[in-house]
């Protein structure tokens, strides 16, 4: 864990997750139930019905997704620091941990059974991940794009361009 990972250290790291999972259920919530609630109001009553749905139940919503998100968060640093590194392996155990956690009570067979769903789940988004970032790169450079030619430029480090001359004034003659 010596490198710098962006993100904050763990003890603030599972506050801000809370809050961010409970922002994101906050605002999903809202957008889904005042939908459900425009379209079960009667005639005349949709609007009102929207906002007595989003008032009710958005709330709801994001209080679940930070009790996830919190979990998440808690056994993410605990891999982390059990594990002492930030790899992906760390997201999918602790995905497939809060799975199983949130479904405990309903028995070990519906706690696996969403262990594995949230492992699978992380996995899919690590991976995903992890393709966008290889995507993205830069490509690397091959033999012949390190080497400049004989015009006797200074070596740079790979994937970089060589350096620009400065430009100097010319004056008038």
């Amino acid at each position: 864990m010596a490198e710098y990972s962006g993100r904050e250290p763990c003890p603030y790291r599972i506050l801000d997750d809370i809050g961010g999972a409970y922002a994101m259920g906050a605002i999903g919530g809202s957008v889904w139930h005042f939908v459900k609630g425009w379209r079960n109001s009667p005639s005349g009553a949709s609007f009102h019905g929207a906002i007595e749905q989003l008032t009710v139940r958005a709330p709801i919503v994001g209080g679940n997704f930070a009790v996830w998100g919190g979990l998440f968060a808690v056994f993410d640093c605990t891999l982390a620091t059990v594990r002492r590194k930030e790899d992906p392996w760390n997201s999918i155990l602790a995905g497939a941990a809060t799975g199983g956690l949130l479904a405990a009570r309903a028995g070990p067979k519906a706690a696996a059974k969403n262990a594995a769903v949230g492992g699978v789940l992380l996995a899919l988004i690590e991976g995903f991940g992890i393709l966008m970032t290889k995507m993205m790169a830069p490509p690397l450079p091959s033999k012949d794009d390190l080497k400049h030619g004989s015009e006797g430029a200074p070596a740079t480090q790979p994937g970089l361009a060589p350096p620009i001359p400065y430009p100097t004034l010319r004056t008038a003659e």
